[in-house]
C-alpha cells in the first residue's frame, strides 16, 4: 500500500500544470534549469531552486541510493559464497539464502570440532553531523542570513551518544574517553594491552600463551586466542579490561582519578557535541535573527540521517579440526572460511546500516528515534499536507518539476519501506551463522 495519495501530491501548487510532457513549452524551460524534469537522481539538488525544500529530495535520493546499493552488495556478497561454496544461483531470494546458510553449517559440521568459536566486535552506526552542518550553512547561504553556520567551527546537540569534545557535562557508565596510552587502565580497554608479566586475554594473544593457543608462528610464539595466560600483548577486539598498558582508548568514569580535562566524551552531552554523535542530533543554527536560519534545520537533519554509515565488523574465528581431516581438506576449508569471513563482515555491515536507517534499531537497540525513513516520511507528508506554494520561494520556472519529484519521493520511501523489510530478513537469516539463531 502506498504511503502518499496522488491526488493530494497534485494538490501540491495552485498554479495548474499539464505535467512534465515534451509538449509542455513550460517544462522545456524547467528541464534547463533542473535537469530532467522531477527527477530525484539527477535533479534532487536543484529541482525548486529552494535550499528548505529541496534537501528532502536529497535526503529521499539519499536514502532510495542507500537501499539499492544495500541490497546489491548483499546479494553480490551471497552469490560469491555461494560459489565458494559449490552452489549456483542467479538471483537471491529468501530459499536460496537459507539453503546458502544450511550449506555453510553443513559445511562447518562435518569438519570441525565444537563448530565456530566466534568473538565479533558489532559495526558501529553514527549519522553524518557534517553533511547536516554543510546543508544548514548552504540553506542559510541562499536564504541571506546576516550570520551563517562556519562548517569548520560548528557543534551539533546530540540526543545519544556523542564521541568527542562535550561543550558542557558528559555523562554515563564508562563515558570518560583517554586516548593516550594509560598505565594500568582502571575502567575498560579498546585497542591493545601491553601485559607486564602474565595475564588472562580476552582478544588475541602476541606472545607467549601457557595455554592451548588457535594460532602459532614458526618460532611457536602465539598469534591467536589463548586458553591459559597471555604474555605480550593482548590485541582487544572490544572493550576489555587491561591489567598492564592500554594502548588505544582507556574508558573510565566521570570524577574518577584518571578522568583528567583532557579527555573526550563517550556518552551523553547536555550541551554540544563537536564530534560524532550516535543517534539524533540538531544541526546548529548561527542566527536568531534570521528566520530561515531555524528553517533550514529539518532539511539539514534530514539529509544527515539519510547519510548514516555503519563501520564493519570485526570477526575473529578459532576452530578445531576434527580428526581424520587430512591437510588438503583443512586447507580448502581454511579458504571458504576466509571468504565466509570477508563476505560475513560486508553482510552484517549492510543489515547494521539498512535496520539503522529503517528500524532505527542498532546491535538491538534502538539508537535513531525515530528511524531516518520514518522522520523523512513524516516530513515529506507534511509538506503534501500543508502545501508549499506559500512557505517557499520557488523560481516559476521549476513549478513543473516539483509535482512529479514529490510523487518520486513517494514512491522511493514507499519501495524503500517495503523492499528493505524483505532484504533484513534475508540478512538476519544469514547472520545465524555468526550468532546461532
Amino acid at each position: 500500500m502506498k504511503l502518499f495519495n496522488t491526488l493530494a501530491v497534485t494538490a501540491l501548487l495552485i498554479v495548474p500544470l499539464t505535467g512534465c510532457t515534451d509538449a509542455d513549452p513550460f517544462t522545456g524551460a524547467a528541464e534547463d534549469l533542473c535537469g530532467p524534469c522531477g527527477s530525484l537522481e539527477t535533479g534532487s539538488l536543484t529541482i525548486a531552486g529552494n535550499a528548505r525544500l529541496d534537501g528532502f529530495f536529497n535526503a529521499v535520493s539519499t536514502l532510495g541510493n542507500a537501499n539499492a546499493q544495500i541490497r546489491g552488495d548483499f546479494d553480490a556478497n551471497i552469490l560469491a559464497l555461494a560459489d565458494a561454496y559449490g552452489m549456483t544461483a542467479t538471483t537471491v531470494n529468501a530459499d536460496f539464502v537459507n539453503e546458502l546458510v544450511a550449506e555453510i553449517q553443513l559445511d562447518i559440521e562435518d569438519n570441525l570440532e565444537g563448530g565456530l568459536n566466534i568473538a565479533i566486535k558489532p559495526a558501529e552506526c553514527k549519522a553524518s553531523v557534517d553533511v547536516a552542518i554543510e546543508a544548514q550553512a548552504s540553506c542559510e547561504v541562499q536564504a541571506e542570513c546576516d550570520v551563517m553556520v562556519d562548517p569548520g567551527m560548528a557543534s551539533v546537540a546530540c540526543e545519544g551518544s556523542c564521541s568527542g569534545s562535550c561543550s558542557g557535562s558528559c555523562s554515563g557508565e564508562l563515558s570518560c574517553a583517554i586516548t593516550t596510552p594509560t598505565v594500568n587502565c582502571e575502567g575498560m580497554c579498546e585497542g591493545s594491552c601491553k601485559i607486564e608479566g602474565a595475564a588472562s586475554c580476552e582478544g588475541t594473544c602476541h606472545g607467549e600463551c601457557d595455554g592451548g593457543c588457535s594460532s602459532t608462528d614458526a618460532n611457536g610464539q602465539c598469534h591467536g586466542r589463548c586458553e591459559g595466560m597471555c604474555t605480550g600483548t593482548c590485541e582487544i577486539e572490544a572493550e576489555a579490561s587491561c591489567t598492564g598498558t592500554c594502548h588505544g582508548t582507556c574508558k573510565v568514569d566521570q570524577g574518577s582519578a584518571q578522568c583528567t580535562a583532557e579527555a573526550e566524551c563517550a556518552g551523553s552531552c547536555d550541551a554540544e557535541c563537536s564530534g560524532s554523535c550516535e543517534g539524533n542530533f540538531t544541526p546548529p543554527s548561527a542566527s536568531a535573527d534570521c528566520e530561515a536560519s531555524a528553517e533550514c534545520e529539518a532539511q539539514a537533519s534530514a539529509q544527515a540521517s539519510a547519510s548514516v554509515e555503519c563501520t564493519p565488523p570485526s570477526i575473529d574465528i578459532d576452530i578445531a579440526f576434527k580428526a581424520g581431516i587430512s591437510a588438503d581438506d583443512q586447507a580448502a576449508f581454511i579458504a571458504r572460511l576466509d571468504a565466509l569471513k570477508v563476505r560475513g563482515a560486508a553482510i552484517l555491515q549492510g543489515m547494521a546500516r539498512l535496520q539503522a536507517l529503517v528500524t532505527g534499531e542498532v546491535n538491538g537497540e534502538v539508537v535513531f528515534d525515530p528511524s531516518p525513513v520514518v522522520a523523512i516520511t513524516g516530513e515529506i507528508e507534511g509538506l503534501i499536507s500543508a502545501g508549499v506554494e506559500g512557505d517557499f520561494d520557488i523560481p516559476v520556472g521549476r513549478l513543473p518539476c516539483v509535482i512529479p519529484a514529490f510523487q518520486e519521493a513517494a514512491d522511493t520511501l514507499t519501495s524503500v519501506s517495503t523492499e528493505a523489510g524483505a532484504t533484513i530478513n534475508m540478512q538476519l537469516s544469514f547472520a545465524t551463522i555468526f550468532t546461532g539463531g
